[in-house]
């Protein structure tokens, strides 16, 4: 009997992504297969939001194709998993139960009808995050890092088969960085999820990355960490000279020409790269 064709969990052709005259990235082929955890990297403005947005069905690729979990992006797929940017909920009345059942029929129209089996759900996704102390506490009283863990638990709440991450480590302490990722990174162990982690830096993701993706400029290159995190590589990518030092259990990149601007319809964010390294060394 034939074997079935294996079907990755993400899988891009010849994608191109452009806004004008301005090309985010073109010619882009990359599979992610289930389970895989890929961190996406690259300056500001280089599209890697806007890759997520691809993914989520929000926009539509220039030219190329795209496929998550053997369909064509639409929104509101309950395959796919998503970890906003971090932003506060001051004065919002919703309890933390309530948006972590948004992952379940947040995508639906109408109100949804109690019952046992649905609060159940929620309270073991509660459970698994370690939020289950302040499940009914009004998010917007909640500090940064216990609403990023109920963010997580939406977005595992339904087991999806892609986890999309857009930058959810930002103004976290890195107690909570080790959190966010270690929550990440046992559900897609668990349950298969491939996982495309949107982050300014690798360090905190380091030992769990398969693979990493990094966009400078409309130019892209995918693989192993060793294999693209060098001098070389990233010289040739930012078209100027870029140095990769390893510092202890960390990578530093001194020298990338990171552009003050935002992705369009993207947060404006500022990441001086050799400022960073004089700080940790």
């Amino acid at each position: 009997m034939a074997e079935l064709a294996h079907e990755p969990a993400v899988s891009l052709r010849g994608a191109s992504l452009r806004f004008g005259d301005r090309v985010l990235w073109s010619g882009l082929d990359l599979d992610v297969e289930p389970g895989e955890f890929v961190a996406v990297l690259g300056p500001n403005g280089s599209g890697k939001t806007s890759l997520l947005k691809v993914l989520l069905g929000l926009q539509r690729l220039s030219a190329g194709t795209v496929r998550v979990a053997g369909r064509e992006p639409r929104r509101g797929s309950p395959t796919v998993g998503y970890v906003p940017q971090q932003k506060g909920f001051d004065g919002l009345p919703l309890r933390g139960r309530d948006l972590v059942a948004l992952g379940l029929d947040g995508h639906r129209w109408g109100v949804p009808l109690p019952s046992r089996r649905r609060r159940a759900r929620v309270d073991e996704a509660l459970a698994a995050v370690g939020a289950t102390a302040f499940a009914d506490e009004p998010v917007g009283s909640l500090s940064g890092g216990e609403q990023q863990r109920l963010r997580m638990a939406q977005a595992l709440l339904g087991s999806p088969a892609v986890l999309l991450c857009d930058e959810p480590l930002l103004s976290l302490d890195l107690a909570h960085q080790q959190v966010v990722t270690q929550l990440v990174d046992d559900s897609r162990r668990e349950h298969g999820t491939a996982v495309l982690f949107v982050t300014h830096e690798v360090n905190p993701v380091l030992p769990l990355v398969d693979r990493v993706l990094y966009l400078v400029d409309g130019r892209w290159l995918a693989g192993t960490t060793d294999e693209v995190m060098t001098s070389d590589n990233l010289s040739r990518l930012y078209g100027t000279h870029v140095d990769v030092l390893r510092v202890h259990d960390r990578i530093v990149v001194v020298g990338t020409p990171d552009a003050v601007h935002a992705e369009p319809g993207g947060a404006h964010h500022h990441t001086d790269h050799a400022d960073e390294a004089v700080r940790r060394r």
